[in-house]
């Protein structure tokens, strides 16, 4: 049924790079990259196994699927605290904040009301055809459930730069050990990455044991996983890390051994991934895909999950700084609409399976047909919000 997708994990507001003679192209190509991914990912989950809320499926777009939800918020995460130490220095905690309040809190209280209940009506029209819009609004958010779709991301950023920003007054230097490994993984990348994989998994895997996959705390509009928020959270507090001073020398600098060997880490990303898929398919023939899996079977999966999260950004991470440093790249123009085209993208998504629904064409075509009319019109209907006197500074 179309409810099944009705929490699936996509991102937000990655804080883009401040304009200064040390902006690197690469992050910023991998930013709008993982736009994208958000996009796909939204765009094909009703033709697989994992979403099922359409009679076509392709077991292709389910091999995308497990990969893209095991790492993209994850890197959305890393990469929005690759900037956060160096925005407290510059304006403040409290301006910091208040900055932060207007980019992050506001398009979230905004999407909460407007985009997120246009979005769901698509589902609740499925299941109810005769309800009108402005009852299912009005029902939506005085009695429930009141999903926040992707922009549970928002308020979860949200609440991780208040974190730092306290963390910043009490002690500027709090992540120097960070920044002092990401200099080391200049010339020893390895190193960097062995040291964020175990840390991931420790805090990772007993989330899971404890409350499994599928276990969300909600409140209203505000809904986060419980067995990934500590994730998340390592991952931006290691990209705070690193961007604590000399994001130029470091890890991802542009002449960093990261970047000069990005083939090396295909390897390290495959491994798991396939032991992912040998313990999904334990789970279904072997142990009867039961509603409560062993303690055990979490733990090993989540600790092949955090390893393939780890290493597909290490992978992604090193492709854009080895070949997408200079020059034109065909992700530039889309780069200034990306965060708006997360923000507005989840009706249009929602509405265009509505619509394919009936059409008796493959799941992948329906996939592919969804997506690429989901970037056009997303990029487009940003560009016009953009246009809106002061819309820049929050899209």
């Amino acid at each position: 049924m179309m409810t099944s997708i009705s929490q699936t994990a996509v991102p937000a507001d990655v804080q883009a790079p401040p304009k200064t003679k040390t902006r690197n192209a690469a992050l910023d190509r991998s930013r709008t990259f993982l736009t994208l991914v958000v996009l796909l990912h939204h765009a094909i989950i009703p033709y697989t196994h994992f979403g099922h809320t359409d009679p076509k499926s392709w077991i292709g777009f389910d091999m995308i699927v497990l990969a893209t939800d095991s790492f993209f918020m994850a890197m959305f995460f890393f990469l929005s605290g690759l900037f956060v130490w160096p925005g407290l220095a510059r304006k403040g905690p409290l301006d910091y904040l208040r900055d932060r309040l207007i980019r992050l809190g506001l398009p979230f209280v905004i999407g909460a009301f407007t985009i997120i209940p246009l979005a769901y009506y698509a589902i609740e029209l499925r299941q109810h055809p005769d309800v009108s819009f402005v009852d299912f609004w009005w029902k939506t958010v005085t009695e429930g459930p009141w999903p926040s779709g992707p922009i549970w991301f928002l308020w979860v950023l949200l609440s991780f730069d208040v974190i730092a920003s306290v963390l910043y007054k009490l002690s500027p230097t709090l992540l120097d050990p960070i920044n002092r490994l990401s200099l080391r993984g200049h010339d020893q990348p390895a190193l960097f990455f062995a040291a964020m994989l175990a840390v991931t998994a420790v805090f990772y895997i007993p989330g899971r044991v404890r409350f499994g996959p599928f276990s969300w705390f909600e409140f209203g509009p505000f809904s986060v996983q419980h067995g990934r928020v500590l994730l998340y959270a390592t991952y931006f507090f290691f990209g705070a890390g690193i961007g604590v001073r000399y994001l130029d020398r470091g890890l991802l600098a542009s002449d960093s051994e990261l970047g000069k060997r990005s083939l090396a880490w295909t390897i390290p990303a495959l491994v798991p991934y396939c032991l992912m898929w040998a313990l999904i398919y334990v789970k279904r023939e072997i142990l009867g895909n039961p509603p409560r899996l062993p303690d055990w079977y979490e733990a090993i999966y989540g600790l092949f999950f955090a390893a393939f999260s780890v290493a597909i950004m290490f992978t992604i991470l090193a492709y854009f700084l080895r070949f997408k440093q200079s020059g034109w790249s065909s992700l530039d123009p889309m780069q200034p609409a990306a965060y708006g085209m997360f923000l507005v993208h989840y009706p249009i998504v929602l509405w265009l399976s509505y619509w394919m629904f009936d059409f008796p064409i493959p799941g992948i075509a329906k996939g592919l047909i969804v997506f690429v009319l989901t970037v056009f019109l997303s990029w487009g209907a940003t560009e016009a919000l953009r246009r809106i006197p002061g819309a820049r500074h929050v899209l």
